[in-house]
């Protein structure tokens, strides 16, 4: 048995890694908002290079201010393994969404370190910009452009509640690289993070081997119908943006339901105009997340979507327009690399199951152009992008340990 296969990272340090960050933009109620190239992130990144160049490490950055910290290997022209994840947050965000998978590669580098082991790859840990599209939108910008999903002229055109521009904001805190997005190479990618859902939890398991994720879509829906006098104006003379909205919300809920226990809608923003109590509604906008873990079925369910609305609108006597903003394909995982952390997971003893992520990761757009797989651990009712956000210490570090033994795998087998 190698020395290599007795490895586990320093659990403790860790953890105290995740407690040390949380001061990085925290909360009263115990989150964090820490939102992309804000004052906090920027603080936060500043810690994270401190603390890997401390290991021994390089930091560099590309054209979208993504960060790679690079241990280098013993044949360090190959393309190094990668760790990743992001440092930002929601604006009532919690302490393990995101920078879980960033710490977790910090913990590997740390185990790496502290035992004098060589790989043969480089091995680098990744801080993507942007993941979850809380100041630009949308979500995952400067990883989708290093997978080829969006042109960086789009991401750093994309801007903030106060018109500043992502580019703006990368030349303001400096950390602009001169290798663009998209041509730093790799051999394989992993992201440890928190399942963000209950199952884990409930099924009493410690590890998702992660085998892909869902298809995603997101859409405006403005209705449009007359404002009028809430005392003047007779019920069946109206023409209520907010009674239509509300049955086709409820449309759309319906829309998940005939594909359940698969199929997933969200109705997430609701802004409703004049905003008076005494004028009948005369525009809604609202917005509509759909979601399944087959292209097909989102395919079906954004037709009876479409159908749906169509069919309150004339009913109600309004119009309606939609207009969508974000698809995201269903992703799966290279079929190797999930082996990696499947294997892992068995010979460190951890109760492990497959499964599909619901939410988009940075690993979505990776995966495009690198082999990709992801680790999940539970996390307290599944709840994320919320301060509550909260998960166990043994659950964090045995995630880290799968982490750990899937690269040393990978830097064996792969070329």
């Amino acid at each position: 048995m190698s020395a290599q296969s007795n490895m586990l990272i320093d659990g403790p340090a860790l953890w105290n890694d995740l407690m040390e960050t949380a001061r990085f933009g925290g909360t009263p109620k115990g989150g964090i908002c820490r939102l992309a190239l804000s004052d906090e992130d920027k603080s936060v990144r500043t810690w994270f290079a401190q603390t890997c160049e401390a290991l021994g490490c390089t930091v560099t950055y590309d054209s979208m201010g993504n960060q790679f910290a690079r241990r280098a290997g013993t044949c360090d022209a190959l393309p190094p393994i990668m760790i990743g994840s992001h440092l930002d947050t929601q604006p009532t965000g919690g302490k393990f969404d995101g920078i879980l998978g960033v710490l977790g590669g910090v913990a590997v580098l740390r185990a790496l370190h502290s035992a004098d082991v060589s790989t043969r790859h480089p091995i680098e840990v990744v801080n993507w910009t942007n993941e979850e599209g809380a100041r630009f939108t949308p979500p995952m910008l400067a990883s989708g452009v290093f997978g080829g999903a969006f042109t960086q002229e789009f991401a750093r055109s994309r801007p903030d509640k106060n018109g500043i521009t992502l580019g703006e904001a990368l030349e303001q805190t400096g950390f602009v690289g001169e290798e663009d997005c998209g041509k730093h190479p790799a051999s394989a990618y992993f992201e440890l993070h928190i399942e963000q859902g209950p199952v884990l939890e409930a099924e009493e398991k410690t590890i998702g081997v992660v085998q892909g994720v869902q298809a995603m879509r997101w859409y405006d829906v403005t209705v449009t119908g007359q404002g009028a006098h809430a005392g003047t104006t007779p019920m069946t003379m109206r023409s209520d943006a907010l009674w239509a909205a509300a049955r086709m919300i409820d449309g759309v809920h319906q829309v998940a339901m005939n594909h359940a226990p698969d199929g997933l809608s969200t109705v997430g923003i609701i802004e409703c105009l004049p905003g008076s109590s005494n004028v009948v509604p005369g525009s809604v906008h609202f917005t509509v997340d759909l979601r399944h873990p087959s292209d097909g079925t989102l395919e079906i369910m954004e037709k009876e979507f479409y159908q749906t609305l169509e069919a309150i609108a004339a009913s109600c006597g309004v119009e309606f327009r939609t207009s969508p903003t974000w698809t995201s394909g269903a992703v799966h995982f290279d079929p190797l690399c999930v082996s990696f952390i499947e294997k892992s997971a068995q010979n460190l003893g951890y109760r492990a199951r497959r499964i599909v992520s619901g939410a988009g990761h940075d690993a979505v757009y990776v995966a495009r152009v690198v082999p990709t797989a992801m680790v999940f651990v539970p996390c307290w009712k599944g709840i994320s992008h919320n301060e509550a956000e909260s998960a166990e210490p043994h659950d964090v570090t045995a995630g880290a340990n799968v982490l750990l033994h899937a690269v040393l795998q990978a830097d064996s087998e792969m070329a």
